[in-house]
């Protein structure tokens, strides 16, 4: 039996648009989405106190996009090289299991990340700003980046967000990806992440 072709929801055209079709493609395989934090889901500033790190400044979009798009089946991990305590209380209030922090080798990190999830590595996407970055976007299938990068980095990435790191740029990444996947759409539908969602 032939289905019907599948209609986009405005919004997925939307959001596609300037997306090239070698980019679509990418963005339709993926089942893993990593994610640096500082200089991705933050503004890479680090504030100090008296007795260490005192705090990090996320961005809600980018935690209701992460929360998108692990409620549409696709893996999201936090890969960080630093380490704190901050993180793992942000991974836990978007219900993010996976965290990897003080990791100095990420394109190791990737593949490792990959076999445990059972996914290729072309099925695996990564976000990142900086030269420790570069080797885990350089290993998997799709690459982001932001506009605030070395222009060395951008070069690496496959799709460079319009709004820079802590500010939205992690949640211009997932919809591209649920657009591409066709699941961006349904979160139009009321209560599509269920009550008290924490973003």
């Amino acid at each position: 039996m032939n289905r019907p072709p599948l209609i986009p929801h405005p919004a997925e055209a939307l959001v596609l648009s300037k997306i090239s079709a070698s980019v679509r493609e990418r963005l339709a395989r993926i089942k893993l989405m990593v994610f640096d934090v500082d200089g991705i889901l933050t503004d890479g500033s680090l504030w100090y106190g008296e007795h260490g790190e005192v705090f990090k400044r996320f961005n809600a979009l980018d935690g209701h996009g992460l929360k998108m798009l692990a409620a549409s089946g696709i893996a999201v991990v936090l890969m960080t090289g630093r380490s704190g305590p901050i993180v793992d209380r942000r991974a836990a209030e978007l219900g993010l299991g996976d965290v990897l922090q003080n990791v100095r080798d990420k394109g190791v990190a990737i593949t490792e990340l990959a076999g445990k999830h059972r996914v290729s590595l072309e099925q695996t996407g990564f976000m990142g700003d900086d030269l420790i970055d570069l080797p885990a976007m350089q290993r998997t299938g799709f690459a982001a980046s932001v506009p605030d990068a070395p222009a060395y980095v951008q070069q690496t990435a496959h799709w460079v967000a319009i709004k820079a790191g802590g500010q939205g740029a992690a949640r211009e990444c997932c919809d591209i990806i649920l657009a591409a996947q066709h699941r961006l759409g349904p979160f139009f539908q009321p209560g599509r992440l269920g009550p008290g969602t924490i973003q």
